[in-house]
């Protein structure tokens, strides 16, 4: 019988969780700024719109993400860009997030709330950095 997850893996697997979030979050920008991917034919958003704005935050600022490159800033900016994409896009259609489908960013703010606050974990840029800043 499979017992607890070992605290121990606790930062890897925020790593983990990291990795896999900003792999999945890059492609919502790659389909709006290049229309792929996608089930079928679709315009990319012209660059200076707000969709536009939208697909170059969530294809830079994930690929960020996915390597944990200065992944509190980039994570607490992601939360903010989700949480507008919400009560622009979703709230106006009603109250509750399956309903309007904003389940999707509404868990992404969170999940990005909290990686500003933990950080990107050990399997990260970041905690490359911070390991030779430490060592010089």
């Amino acid at each position: 019988m499979l017992g607890p997850v070992p605290a121990r893996w606790g930062g890897h697997l925020l790593s983990v969780l990291r990795i896999i979030a900003a792999f999945l979050f890059m492609a919502h920008g790659t389909q709006k700024l290049f229309g792929w991917p996608a089930s079928e034919p679709r315009d990319s958003a012209p660059l200076l719109s707000l969709m536009g704005l939208a697909g170059v935050l969530e294809t830079f600022g994930g690929l960020l993400l996915l390597v944990g490159l200065f992944t509190r800033p980039v994570a607490f900016l992601l939360a903010g860009e989700m949480a507008v994409a919400y009560f622009k896009a979703h709230a106006p259609r009603g109250l509750w997030p399956i309903l309007n489908n904003g389940e999707v960013a509404v868990l992404f703010c969170f999940l990005f709330l909290y990686l500003a606050a933990a950080g990107g974990g050990p399997w990260s840029l970041d905690a490359l950095r911070a390991k030779q800043r430490g060592g010089d």
